[in-house]
């Protein structure tokens, strides 16, 4: 079964800290618990082949049906991988006065 992707195509750099747990938060909501690999890949705010890159080289959280070829992840858990990033946030929907 393929995963049709519907992401934007769009990468985005990644972000930490105190906005990643209320803005992401809030948006991720919207998500189910578990997530194909084109909602993680929107949830995360990447292309999903960077995505798919990523759980190549084993950076990021994923769990494989037997046989190897579905993926799936859990949204609480790439929450968790996203909030322990090491970078500054550098959104501009925090409300923070830029720079």
């Amino acid at each position: 079964m393929d995963v049709m992707d519907h992401t934007s195509g769009s990468a985005a750099g990644s972000t930490s800290g105190p906005a990643v747990g209320s803005a992401v938060g809030a948006a991720a909501s919207a998500f189910p618990p578990v997530l194909t690999t084109a909602m993680a890949a929107e949830l995360l705010q990447v292309h999903v082949e960077y995505l798919r890159r990523m759980v190549r080289e084993g950076r990021i959280p994923c769990h494989r049906f037997p046989g190897g070829r579905e993926m799936r992840f859990l949204r609480d858990e790439l929450l968790d991988w996203l909030r322990a990033q090491p970078g500054e946030d550098q959104s501009t929907s925090t409300g923070r006065p830029a720079d």
